[in-house]
């Protein structure tokens, strides 16, 4: 039987600030300073995937935050090979990029007619959602 702060959890799950498509800046860990998009965002583990336009093949973007996986030749013909994994890094280790400035900055929210939109803290700018990538 699930206790009563598991319910509690279970029924107001938290807003998260960051959103995918959104341009972020790593804070902290091996990448700390890197710029790139979020490609996935998991709210019950608080992880997201932050990926980088690649400028020699546009349609394959590098991964930030990753990890090298050995793969093992399985035929006499194959060759083994290291393939570079994106790997979830922490909500609280990326901070969005202000779209005024292009500096990082805390996310606030705020009811603008009938909507509630996201602003970046430092400029008041609010941020728009790309889904696109």
């Amino acid at each position: 039987m699930p206790t009563k702060a598991e319910l509690k959890k279970l029924a107001n799950p938290v807003k998260l600030k960051v959103r995918r498509g959104d341009k972020v800046m790593i804070i902290a860990g091996k990448d700390k300073g890197q710029i790139g998009y979020i490609a996935a965002v998991s709210p019950k583990e608080n992880k997201v995937i932050v990926l980088k336009e690649n400028p020699e093949n546009p349609d394959q973007p590098l991964p930030l935050n990753q990890v090298i996986k050995h793969r093992k030749a399985k035929q006499q013909g194959e060759r083994s090979a290291r393939i570079a994994l994106p790997s979830p890094i922490n909500i609280s280790n990326v901070m969005v990029l202000d779209p005024k400035t292009g500096q990082p900055t805390r996310i606030g929210r705020r009811k603008e007619g009938d909507n509630l939109v996201r602003y970046a803290k430092k400029s008041g700018e609010v941020i728009k959602t790309d889904d696109s990538k």
